[in-house]
């Protein structure tokens, strides 16, 4: 009976390493372009959702509704086979061309339909709970506030944007790294339409050389890495911890400078 034994040389050496690579350019460049437009969605959602007029809440309602209640993989089927067919000609070609930072020394390409369509998916469907952890956010922040704001002169959409929308941020700032984080876990999902991720590396190297267990234990710690990188530095930067930081910075350095001048 042969007995089983690792071999990391078939993955963490030549092709297959170069996929693995490739694969996590390709989920660190989903993950940073999905945070960004999922904010700005989340941000125009939630003016929408929380709006007065029916015209507007009674529709983003039912988009928030539809995107959270529906499994991100349909979606991204739904955007890749239907959506992007609809665009126009002069973008698919645009997406499709040779650019200097696509496609990647591995052969694998930044810059594709499948990469578009998998931010497409995965920001619509981040945005959409974004929105709601906001919306929760808000309901703690004190209706006084807006207005003491709004008699101060402030308009309505500075004091959403300097009163209330931080604040919202602070009270839902958790919920809301944690979405974030479901953003980059979920990517791996995009390797349903070929957009070349981790799990779409592994899955060449399972077909290239059969080495699936050393492929899917390099790629599971790729994503335990990213996910305690990305939470560090969510938790870091947050809401009120800037100042927090530098304040202490402050106390440790004038402790120093304490000690210093009393051996002086």
């Amino acid at each position: 009976m042969n007995s089983f034994y690792f071999d990391w040389s078939g993955v963490l050496t030549g092709s297959p390493a170069a996929w693995l690579v490739a694969g996590l350019v390709n989920t660190i460049l989903i993950t940073l372009t999905g945070t960004v437009v999922a904010s700005l969605l989340a941000i125009v959602l939630l003016l929408g959702r929380t709006s007065s007029a029916n015209y507007a809440r009674y529709p983003v309602q039912a988009i928030i509704m539809a995107f959270r209640n529906t499994p991100l993989l349909v979606q991204l089927f739904f955007w890749y086979f239907a959506v992007y067919p609809a665009l126009p000609e002069w973008f698919r070609d645009w997406v499709i061309a040779d650019h200097w930072f696509s496609p990647l020394p591995s052969g694998f390409r930044c810059l594709s339909p499948e990469f578009v369509c998998a931010c497409l998916g995965l920001s619509w469907f981040t945005g959409a709970f974004l929105a709601e952890e906001l919306r929760a956010g808000l309901k703690a922040v004190p209706a006084a506030q807006s207005e003491a704001a709004l008699t101060q002169g402030f308009s309505h959409w500075k004091t959403f944007r300097y009163i209330l929308l931080p604040q919202a941020m602070r009270n839902a700032w958790q919920p809301i790294v944690g979405q974030y984080l479901n953003l980059m876990k979920l990517s791996s999902l995009a390797s349903g339409i070929g957009f070349a991720e981790i799990i779409y590396s592994t899955r060449e190297i399972e077909s290239f050389n059969a080495h699936a267990i050393e492929a899917y234990a390099v790629g599971t710690l790729l994503y335990l890495i990213l996910g305690l990188l990305m939470g560090q530095l969510f938790v870091f930067f947050g809401p009120g911890q800037i100042k927090r930081n530098t304040v202490a910075a402050r106390v440790a350095s004038s402790g120093w400078l304490r000690r210093l001048s009393f051996l002086s």
